[in-house]
């Protein structure tokens, strides 16, 4: 039964690909973490991208359950919230067949995420664990470089920000950004009164999330 399910994954993917070959959705997830913040900030990026890096991308990105059938129609997932995460045992199972059936999850901690998603990213991928990132990957190399890694947008806890990743067979399935904070740097500037820098070092590397999970 689950190869049957693995086998109709990836038709998903392989046919939808072609339809919606640069679309993004917004993961929406159980646990009561919101994981509906930052409205503005993936129609922001979705606007730079098109106009920096020449992605044809929806411009209004769509929500998915982290259960549903829909997320196969979309090459790119994006997470975020504060609080907690909850995947039943059908949801890390949809999440980890289109993981490896060629999806791509961002998740952007948006600050007290972070003891959740590590708990449940292992129902996802049991043998896995997040490993940072060096600075000569190319995820920090695409259009825009950045040679010391994933940018600080937000301070919170005076920690030094990390991109951290989780390989399935040595291709990059999933980005985490940690202590970062890059979705409140890609929101309407005068939510969180980010200067121009700022948010321009987080939409470059929004970009180059999404054109490093575009072309792998």
């Amino acid at each position: 039964m689950k190869s049957l399910k693995f086998l109709l994954a990836f038709f998903f993917v392989v046919v939808f690909n072609i339809t919606f070959s640069q679309q993004i959705a917004v993961l929406k997830y159980n646990g009561g973490g919101d994981w509906y913040a930052n409205p503005t900030a993936l129609p922001n990026l979705i606007k730079f991208c098109n106009t920096s890096i020449k992605t044809s991308i929806k411009e209004n990105p769509e929500t998915v359950a982290v259960n549903s059938s829909d997320l196969f129609n979309y090459p790119i997932a994006f997470m975020t919230g504060h609080g907690n995460v909850f995947f039943a045992e059908d949801d890390a199972e949809n999440l980890r067949n289109y993981l490896i059936s060629g999806g791509f999850l961002h998740i952007s901690d948006n600050y007290g995420l972070d003891k959740f998603i590590r708990r449940e990213i292992k129902k996802i991928f049991p043998t896995l664990d997040f490993q940072e990132i060096p600075y000569n990957h190319p995820i920090f190399h695409q259009t825009f470089n950045f040679d010391k890694g994933v940018p600080k947008i937000h301070e919170h806890d005076n920690k030094a920000p990390q991109g951290f990743g989780l390989f399935y067979e040595g291709r990059l399935v999933c980005f985490y950004d940690y202590e970062a904070d890059l979705s409140d740097g890609w929101e309407d500037e005068e939510i969180h009164n980010d200067n121009y820098e700022i948010r321009l070092k987080a939409l470059k590397m929004g970009a180059n999330i999404i054109e490093f999970a575009f072309k792998n």
